[in-house]
C-alpha cells in the first residue's frame, strides 16, 4: 500500500540545535557530493516520459510480469530501507508513485548513494512498471538520478505545520505536504481556463489595460499611492479596471474582457485580500440583464468544470447554481427582511425615523433614502442571502458608473450576484450620459473633499471618451478568487491565493 502523507520523515517536532545539526549534515552530504564531481545542481535537465497519474492509468501488468519503460522525476516523500532492496515515493505535478529499487539492478554504487539521498531531495527514476504483491503499481527503478538535493527537513506531516500562518508564508512546502492544497490550484487553473473558453465563445477579445493610473477611479475604493521617479508624479494601483475596459468600447471594440489584480489599500478579512483577481466585461448593446445571463453562465459552468455538478456545498450550505438564479429589487429585499418600505417614505427625514427605528447605525444626519436602503441592505439582508440571487435596482446615489433606470430615475439598472451571504459579482447598465457622468463624478469629488477616501475622482480621460459617444453597454465585474474559493468549498481568501499578502516576521 501507498505510504500515508504523514510518514514524509521522522523530523516533526524540531528544536532549533536539532534543526541546524540535521542542516550541516545535509550541508555537508552536498558538499561531499560536490566534491567527488556530483554536484547535483549542475544537472540541466531530464527526460520524462510518464507523470505519475498516467502510469497509474495504465493497463496493469500481471503479477511478475514487466510493464512499460518509463522515465520519471520527482520529489522522494518517503522511503523505507530493507537491506538490499528499497521502496520510496516520489510527488510530482500529477500525484506520487512508489519505487522499488534493488541493488542488484542498479549499476555499482548506486544503491549506496541512494541510501544517502534524504526526503524532500528531487529524483529521477528510469525503469519498468510493475505490480507488487500487495497490488500497488509501482515503478522498478534500473537508473537513479539524484537532480537537486534539498538541504531542509519536510515536516513529518501537514498538521506540522501547527501556525495557521506558516502554511501561508511557507507555501511551498504547503503544496509538498498537503495534496489538497495543490488539488485546490489545480482547479482555481481550471475555473480561469473555462472562465476564457467561454467568454471566447461568446465573440469576446480579451484586452490588458494599466495597473498603474494618474487617477483611481472606477470603484469605490482607497487606492494604494505610488510615486514613478521619472515623471515625478504621484500614481496610483489600479483599484478598477473598468474605466479602460469602456473605453476600448468606445473604440469599437464592442466584447471586451480582462482577467488581471486588482489592489485596494482597505481592510484584510477572510473575504478580502489588498490585492485579488478580478474578471471584467463590457459588451455593447445589451445591459444589465444581459449581465445577469452571463452570470449565471459563467457561475454554472465553470461547476461543471471543477465539480461535474452544479449542486455544491459550501461551509455546510447546500447551494444550487443551476440557472436561472432569483431577481430581487433592493427595496423589495430590504422590505421582506425588514418590514421598511424605505421608497415608500414621503421624505428623506421620514426615511430617516425608520432607519432609528431598525437600530441602524448612520453617520450621515443627512443621508438620503437612498443611502439608508443601502445601509439597511448591508446590515440585515445579504447575510440572508444563500442561493443565488441578483439583487437589483441599486439607489443612484451609491452607483455613479450606472445608468439610472427609465421607469424609477432615482434608481440604476446595476445588480449585485450573492450567494452564501456574499457578493460575488457587480454589474450595471453602463452610464452612456457625458453630462450625467460628468455630474455624478463631481458629485463623488465632493464627498471625496469631505474625507471620503473611497470616493472616486474625475476621470477627465473617461468624460473625454463618453463624449464621442459609448453605445448602450452592459458591463460586470466577478471576483475570481471568492468564485474560487465557493467552487472549492475554502474557508478564506488565504486558501485560494498561492501568496497571501502577509504581515512580514520581525
Amino acid at each position: 500500500m501507498e505510504q500515508p502523507v504523514d510518514q514524509l520523515n521522522q523530523e516533526q517536532e524540531l528544536t532549533q540545535e536539532q534543526l541546524s545539526e540535521l542542516l550541516q549534515v545535509r550541508r555537508d552530504k552536498l558538499s561531499a557530493l560536490q566534491a567527488a564531481g556530483q554536484d547535483p545542481f549542475a544537472n540541466t535537465t531530464y527526460d520524462v516520459s510518464h507523470y505519475s497519474a498516467e502510469i497509474l492509468a495504465m493497463p496493469q501488468p500481471a503479477e511478475g510480469e514487466h510493464g512499460a519503460e518509463v522515465s520519471i522525476a520527482g520529489r522522494m516523500i518517503s522511503r523505507r530501507i530493507m537491506g538490499k532492496a528499497s521502496f520510496g515515493h516520489l510527488l510530482d505535478a500529477k500525484g506520487r508513485i512508489q519505487v522499488y529499487f534493488k541493488r542488484d539492478d542498479l549499476a555499482e554504487g548506486v544503491y549506496d548513494a541512494f541510501k544517502t539521498f534524504d526526503i524532500g531531495d528531487i529524483v529521477g527514476v528510469k525503469g519498468f512498471v510493475f505490480v507488487t504483491r500487495t497490488g500497488e503499481t509501482s515503478v522498478h527503478a534500473q537508473e537513479v538520478t539524484l537532480l537537486s538535493k534539498s538541504l531542509r527537513p519536510l515536516p513529518e506531516k501537514y498538521h506540522g505545520l501547527k501556525d495557521p500562518e506558516l502554511r501561508y508564508r511557507q507555501r511551498f512546502v504547503d503544496l509538498i505536504v498537503n495534496p489538497e492544497v495543490r488539488d485546490m490550484f489545480q482547479k482555481r487553473s481550471r475555473i480561469i481556463s473555462e472562465i476564457r473558453r467561454r467568454m471566447d465563445e461568446r465573440g469576446f477579445i480579451e484586452v490588458e489595460t494599466p495597473v498603474l493610473n494618474t487617477t483611481a477611479s472606477g470603484a469605490s475604493a482607497r487606492p494604494f499611492v505610488t510615486h514613478h521617479n521619472t515623471l515625478d508624479l504621484d500614481m496610483y494601483l489600479r483599484i478598477a479596471t473598468e474605466l479602460h475596459l469602456k473605453e476600448c468600447v468606445v473604440g469599437g471594440l464592442e466584447r471586451v474582457y480582462e482577467i488581471g489584480r486588482l489592489f485596494r489599500n482597505e481592510g484584510m478579512d477572510a473575504m478580502h485580500n489588498p490585492e485579488f483577481t478580478t474578471i471584467e466585461a463590457y459588451q455593447a448593446y445589451t445591459d444589465y440583464n444581459g449581465m445577469m445571463e452571463l452570470a449565471e453562465d459563467l457561475f454554472s459552468r465553470c461547476s461543471m468544470a471543477v465539480n461535474g455538478t452544479t449542486q455544491i456545498t459550501y461551509q455546510d450550505q447546500q447551494i444550487d447554481l443551476t440557472p436561472p438564479f432569483a431577481r430581487v429589487s433592493m427595496n423589495e429585499a430590504v422590505r421582506q427582511v425588514t418590514g421598511v418600505d424605505f421608497y415608500g417614505c414621503a421624505s428623506d427625514e421620514e426615511a430617516r425615523e425608520k432607519a432609528k427605528s431598525l437600530k441602524l447605525e448612520v453617520k450621515d444626519k443627512t443621508a438620503s433614502r437612498g443611502k439608508l436602503l443601502a445601509e439597511a441592505f448591508d446590515a440585515f439582508v445579504e447575510d440572508t442571502l444563500i442561493q443565488p440571487t441578483f439583487i437589483i435596482d441599486y439607489p443612484v446615489e451609491i452607483s455613479p458608473l450606472s445608468k439610472r433606470k427609465p421607469s424609477a430615475p432615482h434608481l440604476t439598472e446595476r445588480f449585485e450576484l450573492f450567494i452564501a451571504g456574499h457578493e460575488y459579482a457587480n454589474a450595471f447598465s453602463e452610464l452612456n450620459d457625458p453630462v450625467d457622468q460628468r455630474g455624478r463624478f463631481t458629485q463623488q469629488a465632493q464627498e471625496r473633499a469631505k474625507g471620503d477616501d473611497e470616493a472616486m475622482m474625475i476621470d477627465e480621460d473617461f468624460c473625454t471618451a463618453l463624449e464621442y459617444g459609448l453605445p448602450p453597454t452592459g458591463g460586470i465585474g466577478i471576483g475570481i478568487d471568492r468564485m474560487v474559493m465557493l467552487l472549492t468549498n475554502a474557508a478564506t481568501i488565504r486558501d485560494v491565493l498561492l501568496f497571501p499578502t502577509m504581515k512580514p516576521i520581525k
